[in-house]
């Protein structure tokens, strides 16, 4: 696809997903729409080799919006950053299309590994704001990582992640991110856990208050 193409792709993107936007020139105004266009030209740049220019233009753009993609990730049609301040996005992170990210999101390394070291993020995944995916490992499509999550390990298609490591709490939730965008209603196992250990107690109360002493 040529540069024309990937602006018309891009407005139709950000006019699909965002809500907020009011009118079709708005589109300019995104530091997302800016810093993926860019990617673009610095991705081929990278992948012909010339590392620096590919780098100096990946550095300036990421100066400019606070969106951080290195040229040598690879990342599918239909990428949508929603406001985009501190994404950062690794050399060898693999993103799928029609993948949507919020501020803050992390597709990075642990720091030990060499050669392919960042994520590879399946299609219609949706990442919430601040989460950070930490690794070489796969999220599976149409998958969905809670807001404020730290993914360590691999997740299956259809899921839902949340907490700290990030914890799979819902499978085979087949509805398609991009377009259900609701990153903050999603379960909390801590607090089911909490509810069940309050249900536990009250029984056993009630059981020893019935015991004859």
């Amino acid at each position: 696809m040529g540069m024309i193409g990937y602006i018309r792709e891009e407005i139709e993107i950000i006019r699909e997903r965002d809500p907020a936007i009011k009118t079709p020139l708005e589109v300019f105004l995104y530091p997302s729409f800016k810093a993926i266009l860019k990617y673009r030209i610095a991705h081929k740049l990278y992948m012909r080799q010339h590392y620096f220019l590919a780098r100096w233009i990946s550095q300036r753009t990421a100066r400019k919006t606070g969106i951080e993609i290195h040229p040598g990730a690879t990342i599918g049609r239909g990428l949508f950053i929603d406001h985009g301040h501190g994404v950062i996005i690794g050399e060898t992170a693999v993103v799928g299309n029609n993948v949507t990210l919020f501020q803050g999101v992390t597709l990075g390394g642990n720091g030990k590994e060499k050669g392919k070291r960042h994520p590879t993020i399946g299609d219609n995944v949706m990442i919430s704001a601040g989460a950070k995916v930490l690794g070489s490992f796969k999220i599976g499509e149409n998958s969905k990582i809670g807001a404020g999550s730290v993914v360590l390990s691999e997740v299956p298609p259809n899921s839902t992640v949340v907490g700290v490591p990030g914890r799979v709490v819902k499978r085979d939730n087949v509805r398609v991110p991009q377009a259900d965008m609701e990153q903050i209603n999603l379960p909390d196992p801590v607090l089911n856990d909490i509810q069940q250990l309050k249900k536990e107690i009250e029984i056993l109360k009630e059981k020893i208050g019935g015991l004859n002493v």
